[in-house]
């Protein structure tokens, strides 16, 4: 007889991905478990899930609005629909496991599981824990730390350090610097960077590298810029009249995209900076001041804190982020510095780790 096991959650890449790499990881041990994701309708799961090849089911659930309280108004009965929305997914599929990655779909699916006694699993990928997590590792079979010190927000007792879970593309990459920057059309023997601002992009980073890119180009540095797809087409118009520039909305390969660089600007999703610990590359870290409490600071600060990387303030960007770049890209042995910091905090098999956990369970 198969076990069933659902991955609940999702949102953003930071969620999504980490998911479909504990589910190849899971079914590579197992070949029989089947697997059901409930993500949440009209959301980034619902596209990439089939995508990899796996089943979703979508709730009607959205998450708390902070900027308009009145949009909360539905808000008790988009919850309880999808509470009963849970309950026939479980009629249906029976599983004996659940697994939370974060997301607005994780709370309704873990909650109904705790309620019925299936067995609960947590993922908390950032250094400063969810609402939601911290509720729901009280009745938790266990929760997956994806850094360190996340003692202080859940049972120390259920907590398992096991990292972030990459994807196997990053993890396993054998792309050269010379592949890299030829992939994107650049020369192979001039320095790289990489400006990535996630899937919608970074208005402030955006912003800071349009006004130095005269500096960056005339430094003779070359730039690969993720600029998300709201201002893409405004600023590859832009930058159309320098050479050693590639811009674009998104980037699927980003193994090619890390080879090539010998510095990193980004966000500090938990994701982004997984990432970039597995593929060892210097970052100056931007963090998004409106993610949920403030967790993207708190994820840099605790790589600075570690000599691992640096951080520029979001509303400093403008006036202080290409300075920054400038001054480190063309320091080396502050480069070698961060490369070697970051490296050690870097988990390739966090994947299996969780998988190899939840096993012992189910």
């Amino acid at each position: 007889m198969s076990r069933r096991m659902i991955i609940a959650g999702g949102g953003t890449g930071g969620h999504i991905f980490p998911a479909l790499a504990v589910a190849a990881a899971l079914q590579k041990m197992d070949t029989t478990l089947e697997l059901l994701f409930v993500g949440a309708k009209g959301r980034m799961e619902m596209e990439k899930i089939p995508q990899a090849g796996y089943t979703i089911v979508g709730l009607d659930i959205a998450g708390f609005n902070r900027s308009s309280l009145i949009k909360n108004m539905g808000l008790p009965w988009k919850l309880l629909k999808s509470f009963w929305q849970v309950r026939q997914v479980f009629k249906q599929f029976r599983p004996h496991a659940v697994l939370g990655v974060g997301g607005y779909a994780s709370f309704p699916v873990l909650r109904y599981a705790q309620v019925i006694g299936v067995p609960t699993f947590l993922h908390e990928a950032n250094s400063f824990a969810g609402r939601s997590n911290q509720l729901l590792a009280k009745k938790a079979t266990q929760v997956f730390a994806g850094v360190k010190g996340l003692e202080k927000f859940f049972p120390s007792a259920k907590v398992c350090y096991t990292g972030n879970p990459v994807r196997t593309s990053i993890v396993q990459s054998t792309v050269t610097t010379e592949m890299g920057r030829l992939h994107f059309g650049l020369d192979p023997a001039t320095k790289t960077l990489l400006v990535v601002g996630g899937s919608l992009g970074a208005h402030s980073i955006n912003h800071a590298i349009e006004a130095g890119m005269n500096q960056l180009v005339e430094a003779g540095i070359q730039v690969i810029w993720q600029t998300g797809k709201n201002e893409a087409l405004r600023l590859t118009q832009l930058t159309q009249r320098h050479k050693g520039v590639w811009v674009g909305a998104f980037i699927k390969e980003m193994e090619y995209a890390y080879a090539a660089a010998d510095l990193v600007v980004a966000r500090a999703g938990a994701l982004t900076v997984a990432e970039l610990a597995v593929a060892a590359k210097p970052a100056v870290f931007v963090p998004y001041p409106l993610a949920a409490e403030d967790h993207q600071t708190a994820n840099a600060k605790q790589l600075v804190e570690q000599q691992a990387a640096l951080l520029v303030a979001d509303n400093d960007a403008q006036e202080k982020l290409v300075a920054v770049v400038l001054d480190l890209i063309m320091n080396k042995t502050k480069l070698l510095q961060l490369q070697a910091q970051i490296k050690l905090t870097g988990i390739k098999d966090a994947d299996q780790r969780v998988a190899a956990e939840i096993m012992k369970w189910i």
